[in-house]
């Protein structure tokens, strides 16, 4: 029978008003503004095929940083499953026995069957809370093809410990997709193997052991979130979704956001298909929503906190580290989450605004760079591809790729990077002392001091592979 009823869906959209119409909507653009929740493969990047090849020039070695895939939601969201079916159950008598539909803005007879016949996903239960879901293994399969597709001499698809090194944090969403990435390289029949995940992972997760960055008020009283959060533009997109559905209230916040997450998620799971839950609100909405998680983002992770572009030194120092070293690994994949993706771009200036965001800026900062939906979606990498040009003076070059996209920046030559200018731009880092840098708890010893630190890393690793 619910075959049967999406069977019909196209025909009863014919019959349909002006008003708008998530399931007929073919360009859907507010799914690419599901802020950390985007799905991966909506929004990746799409030139690398013209920013690849540079001339003159070979690629030598590659630095990843690789968000996880897409993933299943926390466990008091797979509880509120049983609320979801009532606002279901809600909406369709809203508009079928009370009658409370809308003048205007109504949800199409389409998007509306949709949601009279949404079922949860019963096999989700809660001790999965957080898994890597199977769109979310593809994610990082697909990753590694195309990557291996494009540098095929870096990449090379017979696994060996010496040339591969892969690090994980200590969840099953990394380590998962750490190897749906190894399958992506070397098949599924393959020997990968990441190094072992230390006590206290400083270097993927320094936020974990730094009550300086856990104290940043980023979300509560008088902060721009709070801000915007209290402004009368969100709270009349609450009210105008309630209308909306049907409702003669405003809806508890609550409600709508279950609602939202589980849009994003199941668009997120099944890039191919539309979640129903996507057409209860208008694209204008949407951007709202987004802009909450951006200022949210923006002062938790990125630049909002100045000091917080010091948090994520080690993994600066670790690319600069290995990309500096002459000899293996000559690929190191790193597989972590979304604040150490967020802080290590703050930490490298990357996507960084002129303006900073505020609760009353959202209207003139509609283009601005820091949109966490393009940024940080599901699976999202960052990825640098070092060079060597033997015909330039300058022979070491590096390119900086997010989400399969050259990073563009005023220093560089159109995403093309002296190694030089890279190693001067962040010096600053490079010669800190990483545990004393912004953090003082959890100050480990650091991967090296400043350049003279790199040197005499890249030296030591000379030393033992000639031994060898």
């Amino acid at each position: 029978m619910r075959l049967l009823i999406f069977l019909l869906l196209p025909l009863v959209a014919i019959a349909q008003g002006d008003d708008y119409c998530f399931s007929k909507d073919t360009s859907r653009l507010q799914t690419r503004q599901f802020s950390s929740k985007t799905a991966y493969q909506i929004v990746k990047g799409t030139d690398i095929d013209k920013q690849y090849l540079v001339p003159g020039c070979q690629p030598q070695k590659m630095w990843i940083f690789h968000r996880h895939g897409t993933r299943l939601p926390k466990k008091s969201m797979i509880n509120k499953a049983p609320r979801v079916a009532e606002l279901r159950d809600l909406i369709i008598n809203n508009y079928k026995v009370a009658k409370t539909k809308p003048e205007t803005d109504e949800l199409c007879q389409t998007d509306l069957l949709a949601i009279q016949f949404w079922k949860w996903n019963s096999s989700i239960t809660p001790d999965m809370e957080e898994y890597l879901t199977t769109q979310g293994y593809d994610d990082l399969r697909g990753t590694a093809k195309l990557y291996q597709r494009y540098y095929p001499s870096v990449l090379p698809p017979v696994y060996n410990d010496t040339y591969y090194q892969f690090r994980h944090t200590d969840t099953q969403r990394t380590t998962e997709s750490f190897k749906a990435f190894a399958e992506g390289l070397f098949g599924s029949l393959n020997s990968a193997h990441s190094v072992d995940i230390p006590k206290q992972d400083l270097l993927l997760r320094p936020y974990d052991y730094c009550s300086s960055f856990k104290d940043v008020n980023y979300k509560g009283a008088g902060s721009e979130y709070e801000k915007f959060h209290q402004s009368k533009l969100y709270n009349d997109t609450l009210a105008d979704i309630s209308t909306r559905l049907g409702f003669l209230y405003t809806l508890e916040e609550e409600d709508i956001k279950l609602m939202y997450d589980m849009c994003r998620y199941e668009q997120a799971w099944n890039v191919d298909r539309n979640s129903v839950w996507c057409g209860a609100f208008l694209p204008e909405q949407v951007t709202v929503f987004e802009y909450l998680e951006d200022l949210k983002y923006y002062y938790g992770s990125g630049y909002g906190f100045p000091e917080i572009e010091r948090l994520n030194c080690r993994l600066v120092q670790d690319l600069l580290t290995h990309l500096n070293n002459p000899v293996s690994p000559h690929v190191v994949a790193h597989f972590g989450h979304s604040t150490g993706l967020l802080t290590l771009l703050t930490a490298l200036g990357i996507k960084k605004d002129d303006i900073k965001l505020r609760a009353d800026n959202y209207d003139s900062l509609t283009s601005r760079r820091w949109k966490t939906s393009l940024i940080d979606p599901f699976a999202s990498n960052f990825v640098a591809v070092k060079y060597d040009c033997p015909t330039e003076l300058d022979r070491e070059k590096v390119v900086f790729f997010l989400n399969q996209q050259a990073v563009q920046l005023d220093w560089c030559n159109v995403g093309l990077c002296k190694w030089s200018a890279v190693l001067e731009k962040y010096r600053g880092i490079a010669e800190a002392d990483c545990g004393d840098y912004y953090c003082r708890t959890g100050g480990a010893a650091t991967l090296g001091s400043g350049i003279s630190g790199l040197l005499a890393t890249a030296l030591a690793a000379i030393l033992v592979y000639l031994m060898h």
